[in-house]
């Protein structure tokens, strides 16, 4: 990581050079005065298939700490841990990919410097961008290892550019880092490695990302967002190396007693190689638009109605991690998320409506429900040399409760609930659920 390692060195010289960024007087007085923050987390998970039912109970931590600003440099690290005490092998089967893995994860490590309206960031840090982001809905938070540079000197405008050189996901076998996976299943803590979700795509080997971000806020109540990112030699000779790309506008119509929100965006990747890998002629060269309007802050209501729509010849690649692809997948489902409406020649539509007790003296209570229906006719189904598209047809039931509880600060809990059918043209109907429990405590 040659780029990160150079930009550290010339964050150390500019630092010491600098008299004018001392928020501490003294290295010591830096670490003194740093911070601590973390979460305990107590996370129930409850998953039928269709043909197969498991449920996992897993526990963890999240554990903090950034120093005081000393010469415009500070040092944070972040801790993260996961153990599901009574996993029996079946459970660890079906969630070795995503929940189950237990052990301790340094997920931060990372040198900041500050100067003026600039800082630059280098080592492992959770990024959160429309094009490269973490997802956080898993016991283990994704993490990248790279530098980050973030600029606000020009009014009302946010840039950024950075490089990532490796990933750390929420299990060993989503990172492929090198980890024995038992024959029963069994997965372990994730590392850092050269292997990277490609949100809708999947997980492939890497050699390195850039990308560049622009976010404006010029005229009032509309923001302009835009990013770019290349990321090299994507699972080799089978991808190549790969181009994502986003644009999105939000725009806020103030009312007399609410708001209206009017969102779209327009989303598309671009390999240098055929993806032979996935045969049946789909590959991941697509173009994604979504478009939404909501109603917002109407006494305590929320409403949102969105649609989105892939190009008819090609997947298309949200970004890199879980959390990728918000700026124009409106209408991802709550649970199965949005690589369910990133394929080929895919249309989505999604009604949500939520309400706030809060403005009935029920302070920290919410409650979300929402339907989705999904019309993906560039579905590729099949084992590897005998794949085919068949046309799938998915509706998605969803509800939400979630109460930040007043008695005790920083102590949150949620139910999640999603209902699937699934719809294969020519072949029976499936139908699945998830039920999502979380427990959280913030210090």
């Amino acid at each position: 990581m040659k780029l990160a390692k150079l930009s550290l060195a010339a964050i150390v010289v500019a630092g010491l050079a600098s008299s004018s960024f001392a928020a501490s007087e003294t290295l010591a007085d830096a670490f003194k005065n740093g911070k601590v923050n973390g979460e305990l987390r107590a996370w129930y998970f409850d998953r039928d298939t269709g043909t197969t039912s498991e449920d996992l109970f897993s526990t963890g931590v999240m554990l903090g700490y950034v120093t005081d600003s000393f010469y415009g440099l500070s040092l944070g690290l972040t801790m993260q841990s996961n153990y599901a005490p009574d996993a029996d092998t079946s459970a660890k089967q079906m969630y070795d990919g995503d929940m189950y893995g237990s052990g301790a994860v340094l997920s931060e490590a990372y040198v900041a410097y500050t100067i003026g309206k600039t800082t630059a960031k280098v080592g492992r840090q959770f990024i959160s961008t429309p094009l490269v982001n973490g997802s956080g809905s898993r016991m283990v938070k994704e993490s990248f290892e790279g530098a980050l540079l973030l600029n606000t000197d020009l009014p009302q405008t946010t840039l950024a550019a950075g490089y990532v050189s490796k990933f750390q996901g929420r299990t060993s076998q989503v990172t492929g880092d090198g980890y024995p996976t038992a024959v029963n299943g069994e997965s372990d803590i994730p590392d850092f490695s050269k292997n990277a979700v490609f949100y809708g795509a999947g997980n492939f080997t890497f050699d390195g990302a850039y990308t560049i971000l622009a976010i404006n806020k010029s005229i009032t109540n509309l923001t302009i967002t835009g990013q770019y990112v290349l990321i090299n030699d994507v699972a080799g000779a089978t991808v190549g190396d790969t181009d994502v790309w986003v644009g999105g506008l939000g725009y806020i119509v103030p009312m007399s007693n609410f708001k209206i929100g009017l969102d779209g965006g327009y989303q598309a990747s671009k390999t240098d190689k055929y993806n032979a890998a996935n045969n049946a002629d789909i590959g991941f060269d697509g173009g994604m638009y979504g478009l939404q309007a909501s109603i917002i802050d109407l006494a305590g209501f929320g409403l949102k109605t969105a649609y989105t729509s892939v190009s008819s010849d090609d997947n298309v690649i949200l970004g890199m991690g879980n959390g990728a692809g918000g700026a124009v997948a409106f209408t991802a489902p709550l649970i199965a998320g949005a690589s369910r409406v990133s394929t080929a020649d895919t249309d989505a539509f999604k009604i949500e409506a939520s309400y706030d007790f809060t403005n009935v003296g029920v302070a920290g209570l919410k409650l979300m429900a929402n339907y989705i229906s999904i019309s993906a006719d560039g579905t590729v189904t099949g084992s590897t040399g005998s794949k085919v598209i068949r046309p799938t047809d998915w509706t998605y039931w969803a509800g939400q409760v979630a109460y930040a509880i007043p008695a005790v600060k920083g102590l949150t809990v949620s139910l999640e609930y999603e209902d699937a059918k699934q719809e294969p043209d020519g072949q029976a109907t499936v139908d699945s659920d998830e039920l999502r429990f979380r427990a959280n405590y913030k210090f």
